[in-house]
């Protein structure tokens, strides 16, 4: 809801915001685009991803198979749906696992004196080694499954989001209304969730975005190289790996799920992007 301001005008809403910045604007509307198509794959396509024919294996593109065909005469524009619904159901819980895990240390060790070297070397520890190396070492230690996958990026992207949390706690428990909260006896809790989570959703939303788009190209990539999510599941990653076999023969078999991933990863980054432009004080001046 927009507030009004001392001068009797009214501040946009963050939607008004992102409708007047044309990048973020068609980051949301592809990213919405894409997350329904996905949701209505059943209602969309005739076919079912695992349907196999293999008298039309490898066929182009056509008015039966929009996307054409695979090795296994699959249709690809069905794969290219379900597969969507996988990737982004495994980057939201990213994002809520990791949102868990960083804001629990984020807040632990900007708030709590005591507590901030040792979680903030926790913190510097996880991030020292690659994503992508790290995430492989947690799948390949827990086992190639959805799940498994899910709690290692999340674990991979959790130290992004306590830092975060961390830079933005250690200036608003300095506040005077903080101090004042201390002075009345206010619970160290409800002056964690009240006074300090609140002001530093602006920042976590930014980092969600990004966090999400990272773990869509992750998850693609682990599929690719075979330690992500089961083979028997639709996946982007799954089937450019399986269509790398068939470059020279039928290319369209890489092209249409390695499009998905770049329109849906640019659009996550044009509306994150638009997000940290209007929440962040130093850059919304200039918006």
């Amino acid at each position: 809801m927009a507030t009004v301001t001392q001068s009797g005008f009214s501040e946009p809403s963050l939607l008004a915001k992102i409708v007047s910045r044309p990048t973020a604007l068609a980051g949301l509307i592809v990213i919405t685009a894409m997350i329904l198509l996905s949701l209505f794959a059943p209602l969309i396509s005739p076919y079912e991803p695992a349907q196999l024919a293999v008298r039309d294996r490898m066929q182009g593109p056509s008015m039966a198979h929009l996307f054409g065909t695979d090795d296994l005469g699959r249709d690809i524009f069905t794969r290219v749906l379900y597969s969507g619904q996988t990737s982004i159901t495994v980057g939201v819980s990213v994002v809520v696992f990791s949102t868990i895990i960083g804001v629990f240390l984020g807040l632990t060790a900007g708030f709590f004196r005591r507590l901030d070297a040792p979680v903030s070397r926790l913190i510097d520890a996880m991030m020292a080694f690659p994503d992508i190396l790290l995430a492989i070492a947690l799948v390949a230690a827990l086992g190639a499954s959805a799940t498994n996958v899910v709690i290692a990026l999340g674990t991979v992207y959790a130290p992004r989001l306590a830092r975060v949390v961390r830079a933005s706690t250690l200036v608003i428990r300095e506040l005077p209304y903080v101090e004042a909260a201390r002075a009345l006896a206010v619970p160290t809790p409800v002056i964690l969730v009240r006074h300090v989570l609140r002001n530093v959703t602006s920042p976590l939303l930014v980092q969600a975005t990004f966090i999400f788009a990272n773990a869509i190209l992750a998850e693609a990539g682990l599929s690719f190289l075979g330690v992500g999510i089961s083979p028997d599941i639709p996946t982007w990653g799954t089937m450019i790996s399986v269509g790398r076999q068939y470059l020279d023969q039928a290319p369209w078999i890489m092209w249409f799920p390695g499009g998905a991933i770049i329109v849906t990863v640019l659009s996550l980054q044009l509306l994150g992007d638009g997000l940290r432009d209007f929440l962040d004080p130093r850059l919304a001046k200039d918006v």
